[in-house]
């Protein structure tokens, strides 16, 4: 357990009796006899504080979680330093908070789980910590996890979903394709080269003004870009979905941003306006974002199938495309994915909204994955560290732009 130092703002290791009454406070419930494999998840890599234990049969027993939302809307994007402070500050509450809502004494877990990987350096430390002073005084294993990979793998929680099968993780911070043919067995077929859609979402509304809107005021970047769209025109501006020249299923959505901030400053000056004042066309420009987002996103993904079919990779017919992270619950791009699995005979799944975004079950039950795959298992924890920058599996990207696949 970690008590967090108010004064110098560091970690400090508690005294005994502080550990013993943090542990103590978890005790056993007679009549309550796990006899399988039980994993305290703990997820800290970007703004969302979350716990969770969950059991080899898929059972979530307990899960909480703290949402920074609210504070870093009102700064306008996410402050490392803002955002380590309160990952330090809920930590031990919201890990207490999933144990008590478990009813599992800590004696019965089989692992602890946590996120090292990939994600903001200061808030992927404070998980971290936490987890090593927990897994010293418990003595139980220990289980890093790729923040990626539980993402990817959170579909086999809520659905009977075998190897191999695609995945399209697209949030904030991320945006890939690869292809899932284990627990840790990966081929990354592309990746976003610059930034994430949910970024370019997020500073497209932030430069619309969007927190000014009436509807949109307690909204994150993306859900009021999704919401705003619904009003308007997609076709009034002409924006050309990114790379489309480009065979290959990598991403691009930084250069989409620096057309739509050019399109934004016209609009202004043309309706008079000042910055930070919202535009009468801010809805089609919202729409037409969110539709040559959704128009880029479908075709890459396209393109992937066609790959793995013509690999013999993935089936002909009903191979599984997940897709998960934020972005993927927005409707509008999901619907755009429905057109390319019916076209391609696939399956479409996404893990229901909230375990789209960061939250303790996917960390959870990653580690029950790798707990019966007997993968990653640490007894000694010595030397391991978080890692800020981390690729997910063998990257194939190359290969798939040399197949230079045509996409209808």
């Amino acid at each position: 357990m970690l008590i967090l130092n108010k004064t110098v703002r560091v970690f400090s290791i508690p005294s005994k009796r502080k550990i013993y009454e943090f542990l103590g406070s978890f005790s056993f419930h007679p009549g309550k006899l796990f006899l399988h494999k039980l994993v305290l998840g703990i997820e800290t890599s970007c703004d969302d504080t979350a716990a969770a234990v969950v059991d080899e049969t898929g059972n979530v027993l307990g899960e909480a979680i703290h949402s920074q939302t609210e504070v870093h809307l009102k700064t306008g994007g996410i402050i490392p330093p803002v955002a380590q402070q309160l990952h330090r500050e809920n930590i031990q509450r919201i890990v207490q908070e999933a144990l008590s809502a478990s009813r599992v004494s800590t004696s019965e877990l089989s692992a602890i789980a946590t996120t090292t990987k990939p994600g903001l350096a200061l808030s992927l430390g404070v998980g971290l910590s936490f987890s090593l002073q927990l897994v010293d005084q418990l003595k139980k294993p220990f289980i890093p996890i790729h923040h990626m990979e539980a993402h990817a793998l959170t579909i086999r929680l809520t659905n009977n979903v075998e190897f191999p099968f695609l995945v399209l993780l697209i949030s904030g911070g991320h945006c890939l394709l690869a292809l899932v043919r284990g627990v840790s067995d990966f081929l990354l077929l592309g990746k976003s080269l610059d930034i994430a859609p949910g970024d370019m979402l997020d500073k497209v509304a932030r430069r619309l003004s969007l927190r000014k809107h009436p509807e949109c005021s307690t909204m994150s970047g993306g859900k009021a870009i999704e919401l705003l769209a619904k009003q308007g025109n997609k076709l009034l501006f002409d924006l050309k979905p990114p790379m489309h020249r480009a065979k290959n299923c990598d991403f691009s959505f930084s250069g989409l941003q620096n057309v739509v901030d050019k399109i934004i400053k016209q609009k202004e000056k043309e309706e008079g306006i000042e910055v930070g004042q919202i535009l009468s066309s801010a809805a089609d420009i919202a729409a037409a974002v969110q539709h040559t987002t959704a128009c880029h996103i479908a075709k890459r993904t396209h393109r992937a199938i066609l790959f793995c079919q013509q690999r013999g990779l993935l089936s002909q017919t009903n191979a599984v495309l997940v897709a998960s992270g934020g972005v993927a619950s927005n409707l509008y791009i999901r619907k755009a994915l429905e057109i390319v699995t019916n076209l391609t005979q696939c399956i479409l799944l996404c893990p229901p909204p909230r375990l789209c975004t960061d939250n303790g079950v996917m960390i959870a039950w990653n580690g029950i994955e790798r707990l019966r795959a007997g993968l990653g298992i640490l007894h000694d924890t010595e030397g391991i560290r978080y890692e800020p920058k981390c690729p997910l599996g063998v990257d194939i990207s190359k290969e798939v732009g040399e197949a230079a696949i045509k996409v209808p």
